[in-house]
Protein backbone atom coordinates (compact mmCIF):
# COMPACT_ATOMS: atom_id res chain seq x y z
CA UNK A 1 0.00 0.00 0.00
CA UNK A 2 1.25 3.42 -0.94
CA UNK A 3 0.05 6.88 -1.71
CA UNK A 4 -0.46 7.95 -5.32
CA UNK A 5 3.13 9.16 -5.86
CA UNK A 6 4.44 8.51 -9.37
CA UNK A 7 7.40 6.36 -8.33
CA UNK A 8 4.95 3.65 -7.23
CA UNK A 9 3.12 3.53 -10.58
CA UNK A 10 4.70 0.27 -11.77
CA UNK A 11 4.61 -1.69 -8.49
CA UNK A 12 1.83 -3.89 -9.84
CA UNK A 13 4.43 -5.49 -12.13
CA UNK A 14 6.30 -6.88 -9.11
CA UNK A 15 3.44 -7.57 -6.69
CA UNK A 16 0.11 -9.36 -6.93
CA UNK A 17 -1.73 -6.25 -5.69
CA UNK A 18 -1.05 -2.57 -5.22
CA UNK A 19 -3.52 -0.58 -3.17
CA UNK A 20 -3.07 3.16 -2.80
CA UNK A 21 -4.64 6.23 -1.25
CA UNK A 22 -4.97 9.71 -2.72
CA UNK A 23 -3.32 11.78 0.00
CA UNK A 24 -3.17 14.83 -2.26
CA UNK A 25 -7.00 14.84 -2.07
CA UNK A 26 -7.06 14.32 1.68
CA UNK A 27 -7.78 10.58 1.44
CA UNK A 28 -5.65 8.68 3.94
CA UNK A 29 -7.77 5.52 4.07
CA UNK A 30 -9.54 3.92 1.09
CA UNK A 31 -13.29 4.29 1.64
CA UNK A 32 -14.11 1.01 -0.11
CA UNK A 33 -11.35 -1.03 1.56
CA UNK A 34 -10.21 0.36 4.94
CA UNK A 35 -7.25 -2.05 4.96
CA UNK A 36 -5.66 0.20 2.31
CA UNK A 37 -3.83 2.98 4.15
CA UNK A 38 -0.27 4.18 4.60
CA UNK A 39 -0.21 4.46 8.40
CA UNK A 40 1.79 1.27 8.92
CA UNK A 41 4.63 2.13 6.55
CA UNK A 42 4.75 5.73 7.76
CA UNK A 43 5.07 4.47 11.33
CA UNK A 44 7.81 2.01 10.39
CA UNK A 45 9.80 4.66 8.52
CA UNK A 46 9.37 7.07 11.41
CA UNK A 47 10.94 4.53 13.79
CA UNK A 48 13.73 3.84 11.28
CA UNK A 49 14.54 7.53 10.81
CA UNK A 50 14.55 8.20 14.57
CA UNK A 51 16.86 5.24 15.12
CA UNK A 52 19.24 6.24 12.36
CA UNK A 53 19.48 9.84 13.57
CA UNK A 54 19.46 9.05 17.27
CA UNK A 55 21.52 5.86 17.52
CA UNK A 56 23.75 5.48 14.49
CA UNK A 57 23.96 9.07 13.12
CA UNK A 58 25.57 7.87 9.89
CA UNK A 59 25.18 4.95 7.52
CA UNK A 60 27.06 4.40 4.29
CA UNK A 61 25.14 3.20 1.24
CA UNK A 62 27.19 -0.02 1.30
CA UNK A 63 25.69 -1.10 4.64
CA UNK A 64 22.20 0.46 4.42
CA UNK A 65 20.53 -2.90 3.79
CA UNK A 66 21.93 -4.20 7.10
CA UNK A 67 20.48 -1.29 9.06
CA UNK A 68 17.13 -1.69 7.31
CA UNK A 69 17.14 -5.44 8.12
CA UNK A 70 17.82 -4.69 11.79
CA UNK A 71 14.92 -2.26 12.04
CA UNK A 72 12.67 -4.63 10.09
CA UNK A 73 13.44 -7.32 12.67
CA UNK A 74 12.76 -4.93 15.54
CA UNK A 75 9.49 -3.74 14.02
CA UNK A 76 8.19 -7.24 13.27
CA UNK A 77 9.21 -8.58 16.69
CA UNK A 78 7.93 -5.80 18.96
CA UNK A 79 5.69 -5.90 22.03
CA UNK A 80 2.73 -4.57 20.00
CA UNK A 81 2.87 -7.78 17.93
CA UNK A 82 2.85 -9.90 21.08
CA UNK A 83 6.59 -10.66 21.11
CA UNK A 84 8.21 -10.25 24.52
CA UNK A 85 11.92 -9.72 25.24
CA UNK A 86 12.67 -13.44 25.77
CA UNK A 87 10.97 -14.46 22.52
CA UNK A 88 12.69 -11.65 20.60
CA UNK A 89 16.10 -12.69 21.98
CA UNK A 90 15.47 -16.33 21.11
CA UNK A 91 14.43 -15.37 17.58
CA UNK A 92 17.60 -13.29 17.14
CA UNK A 93 19.78 -16.17 18.35
CA UNK A 94 18.02 -18.67 16.07
CA UNK A 95 18.87 -16.35 13.18
CA UNK A 96 22.61 -16.79 13.70
CA UNK A 97 22.74 -20.57 14.05
CA UNK A 98 25.01 -22.10 11.44
CA UNK A 99 26.43 -18.78 10.27
CA UNK A 100 30.01 -17.61 10.56
CA UNK A 101 30.99 -14.01 11.07
CA UNK A 102 34.29 -13.02 9.50
CA UNK A 103 35.77 -9.56 9.59
CA UNK A 104 36.96 -9.93 6.00
CA UNK A 105 33.52 -11.06 4.93
CA UNK A 106 31.95 -8.00 6.52
CA UNK A 107 34.32 -5.69 4.70
CA UNK A 108 34.32 -7.78 1.51
CA UNK A 109 38.09 -7.99 1.45
CA UNK A 110 40.11 -9.75 -1.22
CA UNK A 111 39.44 -13.51 -1.17
CA UNK A 112 43.19 -14.20 -0.94
CA UNK A 113 43.41 -12.38 2.41
CA UNK A 114 43.74 -14.69 5.43
CA UNK A 115 40.47 -15.18 7.26
CA UNK A 116 39.96 -15.18 10.99
CA UNK A 117 36.71 -16.80 11.97
CA UNK A 118 34.81 -17.46 15.13
CA UNK A 119 32.58 -20.53 14.82
CA UNK A 120 29.23 -20.12 16.53
CA UNK A 121 27.58 -23.12 18.15
CA UNK A 122 24.39 -22.64 20.12
CA UNK A 123 22.13 -24.92 22.05
CA UNK A 124 18.85 -23.04 22.27
CA UNK A 125 16.13 -24.03 24.70
CA UNK A 126 12.61 -24.00 23.36
CA UNK A 127 10.91 -20.85 24.61
CA UNK A 128 7.34 -21.11 25.74
CA UNK A 129 6.93 -24.81 25.19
Amino acid sequence: MTDEAGQYKFLSRSFAEHGYTRQSRGQYVDHENPEIHTNTIEGAFSIFKRGMKGVYQHCGKKHLHRYVAEFEFRYNNREANGVNDAERSGEALRGIVGKRLTYGGMLRLDESAPRRTVPVQLELPLIGG
